[in-house]
């Protein structure tokens, strides 16, 4: 969360992704540091465990949300 405020701060559009489960944990990081307009991307937990197929439809499930940070919509 530190770098990614970091770069938004220096006007770079940037996309932090997290999973459901610490969607809360980094809205209070982000509001804590200042930043509480930045949307983080929410793909579903878990991560760590998944088959590569998985991690597939994940970034699927990631990429949407991402554009629109990149391009403000």
């Amino acid at each position: 969360m530190h770098d990614t405020v970091m770069l938004e701060a220096k006007g770079r559009p940037t996309a932090i992704i997290v999973t459901t489960e610490f969607v809360l944990e980094a809205q209070t990081q982000r509001d804590a540091l200042g930043m509480a307009a930045l949307e983080p991307v929410v793909i579903t937990h878990p991560l760590s465990s998944l088959t590569e197929a998985e991690i597939g439809a994940r970034i699927e499930q990631a990429l949407p949300q991402i554009e629109r940070v990149w391009l403000g919509g």
